[in-house]
């Protein structure tokens, strides 16, 4: 029995809870790449994950798999197959917690994702942008659960 591990969307209206997890993987498949909008689908497969608050919207993806995902924000949540419930790496409190360890379907693998480490990191992205960042306030729901999403209005001042 590991420690529990909890997620959400981006919005807080969906959150889960798991403490039965497995191995995480890289999915490399045209169904993860088009469900996340994204080069793969980071995933982990969770025996007993359970919705904590709210419930995800769910769509039939093939006739073997369906996918959730938050209703109102659009974050990808899940990925449902007979053989049980695999939840997104990055919808979780602490990702970390759950790295990758294989990458799957390779056959569908974008050619330039073995190159993506070796892209230039622009480390001081200049005075305008960090203007902008400072000026940023994220109306995401913070990465820990709460009794109450969103704040109440007199309470989001103090957030």
């Amino acid at each position: 029995m590991a420690d529990e591990l909890t997620g959400g969307c981006q919005c807080g209206a969906v959150r889960f809870s798991t403490k039965l997890y497995g191995r995480g993987s890289i999915c490399h498949c045209r169904m993860c790449q088009k469900a996340f909008g994204s080069f793969f689908g980071p995933l982990v497969t969770a025996h007993d994950g359970t919705w904590t608050r709210g419930e995800p919207k769910w769509f039939q993806s093939s006739n073997a798999a369906r996918r959730a995902f938050c209703a109102d924000c659009g974050t990808p949540l899940a990925y449902q197959t007979k053989f049980g419930l695999e939840l997104a790496i990055g919808a979780f409190d602490q990702p970390e917690r759950v790295p990758p360890e294989i990458q799957v379907n390779p056959h569908d693998k974008v050619p330039f994702f073995e190159s993506l480490s070796q892209l230039p990191l622009v480390e001081d992205p200049g005075e305008e942008w960090r203007n902008f960042m400072a000026g940023i306030h994220s109306n995401q729901h913070p990465d820990h659960d709460t009794s109450d999403w969103p704040p109440r209005e007199e309470e989001e001042e103090e957030l």
